[in-house]
């Protein structure tokens, strides 16, 4: 079988294209979830990466679970505790190392994101949808609950009524409303999708390297902290920063008139 996640680096971009297109891109059922983590192990410790993207072959984005491994854990061979570690040590660990990446991520969602397929895509940092994007928080129309971090991820990004509204419903909305509702960036015509998405890439990667990196943690640490413990990290990163070469560089090249070089 052939990998799920393809990996490839071009200058400091890295896209990652999800290539299990018949099946509409599982994250169950699969190679998908140690393939992910992988990679993202392989794009935090390799620093001439400054943002990555992911996309996906086929016409959709993720489906979400397998529906044949859904109906592996409801048979009674299965226990709770069983599907409990499979979570944890699945999905979730996915869940986790996606958001804790350093390095940002832009999305590309060419169809349907459903279900963990929805919340993926919340994992990442920026997300770009062409016209033909489709998005369902649809767990409950199986009889379960996000079990992957959508309750979390979904309302910081569209607010708590709207998160409801998806998730108590399980209904689909199409890319004109999630760029109302703020899921996405923008939306663009197909044919334009990852184009647009290598040139969001491409205007954060042409920035410093480690103002890149502790600017995405600090946006995440952020979100659960107070403003006084931001206020201390962001102290300390910014120490960090103005004794980095980079930040060196851009000073002179600013007072010089030219563009920067970065190491």
């Amino acid at each position: 079988m052939p990998d799920f996640l393809l990996y490839e680096q071009d200058g400091p971009v890295v896209t990652l294209t999800m290539n299990q297109p018949e099946q509409r891109n599982p994250l169950t059922g699969n190679t998908a979830i140690p393939e992910f983590l992988a990679a993202i192990e392989r794009i935090h410790d390799d620093r001439s990466v400054r943002c990555a993207i992911l996309a996906a072959n086929g016409p959709s984005f993720c489906a979400g679970g397998n529906i044949h491994e859904m109906k592996r854990q409801a048979s009674p061979e299965v226990s709770e505790m069983d599907i409990r570690q499979d979570y944890r040590r699945g999905i979730q660990r996915l869940a986790l190392s996606l958001f804790n990446l350093e390095v940002p991520v832009v999305a590309a969602i060419n169809g349907h994101a459903i279900g963990a397929g929805l919340d993926l895509a919340c994992m990442c940092d920026i997300r770009i949808a062409s016209e033909k994007a489709k998005f369902a928080e649809s767990f409950i129309k199986l009889g379960i609950i996000p079990g992957d971090g959508g309750a979390w991820l979904l309302p910081r990004i569209v607010g708590m009524s709207r998160a409801a509204e998806m998730a108590l419903t399980g209904d689909t909305i199409d890319a004109r409303q999630a760029l109302d509702w703020n899921l996405v960036s923008r939306v663009v015509a197909p044919e334009e999708l990852l184009p647009a998405t290598r040139a969001m890439a491409d205007r954060i990667a042409v920035n410093a390297a480690h103002g890149i990196r502790l600017t995405k943690r600090l946006l995440r640490e952020a979100i659960h902290a107070r403003l006084s413990e931001v206020l201390e990290l962001s102290a300390v990163y910014q120490a960090v920063c103005h004794k980095t070469p980079d930040h060196s560089e851009a000073v002179n090249a600013f007072l010089e008139k030219r563009a920067p070089i970065f190491g």
